[in-house]
């Protein structure tokens, strides 16, 4: 068949691919398409879940699929098109599956003894009026956040709205653990200072 010719030179080769691994069931083909594609899908997968463990399984899932029905691709889109929505309907399943705890902002934003903003990540199961009142939650905190200098913005999202632990972020920021930990402790502060009304401008 006629390949659209607006498919970039890494389409191509994937179909090549794909052609070699249907066709003459070729390992190494298979093993060059997960090359390519298995930290992307991984990296969408795990903001999809928020779990490393869990987004490291939904992976191999999603590739294995991808192969099972490796002979039904067609070439009237990229595999890695197909590939992602593929992952991304498995990960959506297992959510709905496993009804996978979702992060509540529970934040009184009171001066606590002079502690800083508390910020709890838990689950509740929660009725309309209190989805409603913790959307309103959210929406608050990332007010707040929005006004830190970019540095901490950045860090309060990854503990807080991505929950990742202080190593991750420190893997991710390539940051000493040590300076995460100052700068959330910084970055809390400036939160409850807003709060307090001490600040009006970061």
């Amino acid at each position: 068949m006629e390949l659209n010719k607006n498919f970039s030179d890494k389409a191509l080769e994937d179909f090549s691919l794909i052609d070699r691994a249907t066709l003459n069931k070729d390992q190494q083909a298979f093993a060059e398409l997960m090359k390519r594609y298995k930290k992307p899908v991984y990296h969408m997968i795990l903001k999809m879940v928020r779990n490393v463990d869990d987004a490291e399984d939904l992976t191999m899932e999603a590739f294995a699929k991808a192969f099972k029905n490796l002979a039904r691709f067609k070439k009237d889109y990229t595999f890695s098109t197909w590939l992602f929505r593929i992952a991304t309907n498995n990960a959506i399943d297992f959510i709905r599956k496993k009804r996978l705890e979702t992060m509540s902002l529970d934040t009184s934003f009171k001066d606590d003894s002079g502690e800083s903003v508390t910020i709890d990540v838990e689950d509740n199961n929660l009725n309309p009026q209190e989805e409603a009142i913790k959307s309103q939650k959210i929406e608050l905190v990332r007010t707040f956040v929005d006004k830190l200098p970019p540095k901490y913005q950045r860090l309060v999202r990854l503990r807080y709205f991505d929950e990742l632990s202080y190593e991750e972020i420190a893997q991710e920021l390539d940051a000493p653990l040590g300076t995460v930990k100052a700068q959330l402790h910084r970055a809390r502060e400036l939160m409850h200072d807003q709060v307090k009304g001490k600040e009006e401008h970061i």
